[in-house]
């Protein structure tokens, strides 16, 4: 399984994405889902992708071969980040429908983001297997792929388009913990990848290993925290009255 977030706030963009591929009781392997590229100065593009092994890989290296290719179109040469949202789900369609024998799936979905040029916005994209797409709105600010469900409270929760990128960050980080939690199939190691709107630089990037000090630090300090605000809640037996009518009071009593 797989899990990747995206997070857009008005400083800028947050990838977070796991690494593994496969897992069982005799075998975890992983892979990188994580893809940047860029022309400093000009333009910055992350790629996260999650679905069949086989069909992200081959939609990748369709990628880096047109760019090795200089071919036209490529994602370095086209004018804005949905053109670009638009020519990777082409070659994911493209290359799904290759695929294809007797009906089976194969299935891939992508996260795109970046920015193009200092007159566009920083955006974020869900390239969908059909290969259509949405963007984030106001109330969301960020984009899930694979395992989405264990790891979304927290980012609801913390994250609006003022949130900073340091918080925006830990918030990402925190989503991979309670989804590596609760998922057993989604595993370090962990990439983060920070973006600066209107830098159009390279922006940080860092790989936590599976024994990394910090990932244990942040699993440590979180699960601290929370049991500290559990204990700070009412006690249940204080609200048994709570919002009950005067006939569920009666039978309450």
């Amino acid at each position: 399984m797989t899990y990747c977030v995206a997070i857009k706030v008005d400083s800028g963009l947050i990838f977070c994405s796991d690494s593994r591929t496969n897992a069982g009781v005799d075998h975890v392997s992983t892979y990188s889902k994580m893809h940047s590229y860029g022309i400093p100065g000009e333009r910055q593009i992350t790629i996260m992708s999650a679905g069949n092994l086989a069909t992200t890989q081959s939609v990748i290296a369709q990628i880096q071969r047109g760019l090795e290719n200089q071919n036209e179109p490529n994602i370095l040469n086209l004018p804005t980040l949905r053109d670009i949202a638009d020519y990777v789900g082409k070659i994911n369609s493209y290359e799904q429908d290759k695929h294809e024998v007797d009906n089976a799936q194969f299935e891939a979905t992508f996260i795109l983001g970046g920015q193009v040029g200092l007159n566009s916005d920083h955006e974020i994209f869900m390239v969908y297997p059909e290969g259509n797409y949405i963007s984030t709105s106001f109330g969301t600010p960020y984009l899930q792929i694979g395992e989405s469900k264990y790891g979304k409270p927290i980012l609801d929760r913390i994250l609006t388009p003022s949130t900073n990128l340091a918080t925006s960050a830990a918030a990402a980080l925190v989503s991979m913990d309670s989804t590596m939690r609760s998922n057993l199939s989604v595993g370090p190691p962990i990439e983060i990848y920070t973006y600066n709107a209107n830098t159009l630089q390279p922006g940080a990037y860092v790989k936590l290993e599976e024994d990394s000090k910090y990932l244990r630090e942040l699993k440590k300090e979180w699960d601290a925290r929370i049991k500290e605000a559990f204990s700070q809640l009412p006690p249940v037996e204080w609200a048994q009255n709570w919002d009950q009518s005067p006939d569920q009071e009666n039978i309450i009593s």
